[in-house]
C-alpha cells in the first residue's frame, strides 16, 4: 500500500502567500504543512509516497527531499499541465502498488487512518471515500450513504429540498489500484465529478464512513489562520518543536526577553526574538527568525520567518510572509501581505 498526495495547485486562495512558496511547503505553525500528512500516513503504516505536484516542484523537493527525514520514501510525479484530482493519480499509476490511499493537499485531519484501510478491506470496497459532516451543506457537494455507510449518490450544490444528510468529502481515498482503469490517460480528470460517479455506474462497491473528529481546509486566509488557533489550542494535536511555557511554546533557540508579555497560547520559533517591553498573543505565531521590538503587540497572526516588527506597531488578524517589514507604530489589521513587504512607520492597513 502506497499514498498519492495531490499536491499540484498553485493556492490562489492563499495569495500573495504563495506566488513564491507552494502551499504544500507554507509554514503550519513549526513545520512545512505536508509534514502533518506525512505523519498521518506513516501513522497508519504508509512506507512510500507519492506527491504530484505541478507548481514549483523544484521547491517542494527542496524541502521534503527523499523522504528520509519524516520516516517514509518520498518519490514526486510532475504534471506538465494541469490533470485535476484524477488525472494527477492516473499519472502517478506506475509507482503505485495495488492498493492507494490519496489525501487532498489542502486538508488536516485527526483520523484513524489504520482503522479505516481494516474497514475497506474487511468489506470488500473498490473505493472508500471518508466523509465529514458540515453545517452548511448547501455550499457543498453532498455524498449520500445507506445505513451501511455504502455510497449512494453525489449531489453537488444541493437546493434546501435535496439535503438528506450534512456529510461531504473530506479528501481522503482508499482505492483499489485498479479501479484507475476508468481514468483516461494523460487527460484532465476530475476524482470526485467524474470518476467515484462511474464508479457507481459500473456497480462498484464505495463506502463513505463518516469522520467525526478534526477536519478542515486550509486553502483560504481564514481557515489557514483557524487552523493556527487549532493547534495552539490544542484542537488539532501536535506535540510542537518547543518547551511549554505559560500556556505555549517558545523554542529553544528563540529568545524572549524577561519584560516581555506573553498571553496564553502562542508560539515563539527559532531563531526569533522578543524585547523587553513586547506583548505576544493569544494566537501568534512567530514561525522563525522574526525580530519583535519593545512595544509591539502581535495577537491572532501568524508571521513567517524572517519578519520584523517596529516598536509600538500593532499586529492583529493578519497573516504576514517572509521578510515582511512592518515599521514604527504601523497599525495591520486583517491583513495578507506577500514577501517582502515593507510598511514604514505610522502606516495602517486599517481604518484609523
Amino acid at each position: 500500500m502506497k499514498a498519492v498526495i495531490l499536491a499540484g495547485g498553485e493556492g490562489t486562495r492563499l495569495r500573495p502567500l504563495t506566488l513564491s512558496t507552494p502551499k504544500p511547503v507554507a509554514p503550519v505553525v513549526d513545520r512545512p504543512f505536508l509534514r502533518h500528512q506525512l505523519d498521518l500516513l506513516a501513522g497508519a503504516g504508509v512506507a512510500e509516497v507519492i506527491i504530484s505536484v505541478a507548481y514549483h516542484p523544484e521547491r517542494v523537493e527542496a524541502v521534503f527531499g527523499d523522504g528520509r527525514a519524516f520516516g517514509v520514501r518520498i518519490r514526486y510525479a510532475v504534471e506538465e499541465t494541469p490533470l485535476g484530482t484524477g488525472g494527477a493519480v492516473k499519472n502517478a499509476s506506475a509507482l503505485l502498488d495495488e492498493r492507494t490511499i490519496v489525501l487532498n493537499g489542502d486538508i488536516l485531519a485527526d483520523l484513524d487512518l489504520r482503522a479505516v484501510v481494516a474497514r475497506h478491506e474487511a468489506q470488500g470496497a473498490a473505493a472508500t471515500i471518508v466523509l465529514t459532516p458540515v453545517s452548511n451543506p448547501s455550499a457543498y457537494g453532498l455524498v449520500e450513504t445507506d445505513l451501511e455507510g455504502r455510497v449512494l449518490r453525489f449531489v453537488e450544490k444541493p437546493r434546501p429540498e435535496q439535503i438528506r444528510s450534512n456529510t461531504i468529502n473530506a479528501g481522503i481515498y482508499i482505492l483499489e489500484t485498479r479501479v484507475l482503469e476508468l481514468m483516461p490517460p494523460g487527460e484532465k480528470h476530475s476524482i470526485e465529478r467524474q470518476f467515484f460517479p462511474a464508479l457507481l455506474a459500473r456497480g462498484d462497491r464505495v463506502l463513505g464512513p463518516t469522520h467525526e473528529g478534526y477536519w478542515i481546509d486550509i486553502g483560504t486566509p481564514q481557515k489557514y489562520l483557524q487552523v493556527h488557533r487549532d493547534i495552539l489550542a490544542g484542537r488539532f494535536a501536535v506535540t510542537l518543536d518547543g518547551a511549554p511555557r505559560g500556556g505555549g511554546w517558545v523554542h529553544p533557540e528563540a529568545r524572549v526577553a524577561p519584560g516581555a508579555v506573553l498571553e496564553a497560547p502562542f508560539y515563539v520559533g527559532p531563531g526569533s526574538e522578543v524585547e523587553a517591553g513586547a506583548h505576544l498573543g493569544p494566537d501568534a505565531v512567530l514561525v522563525a527568525d522574526v525580530r519583535v521590538a519593545a512595544g509591539a503587540r502581535i495577537r491572532d497572526s501568524v508571521l513567517w520567518r524572517g519578519d520584523t516588527v517596529g516598536p509600538e506597531a500593532e499586529i492583529g488578524g493578519s497573516l504576514l510572509g517572509p521578510d515582511v517589514r512592518v515599521g514604527r507604530k504601523a497599525r495591520v489589521e486583517g491583513a495578507l501581505l506577500g514577501e517582502g513587504t515593507v510598511l514604514s512607520d505610522f502606516s495602517r492597513t486599517c481604518r484609523p
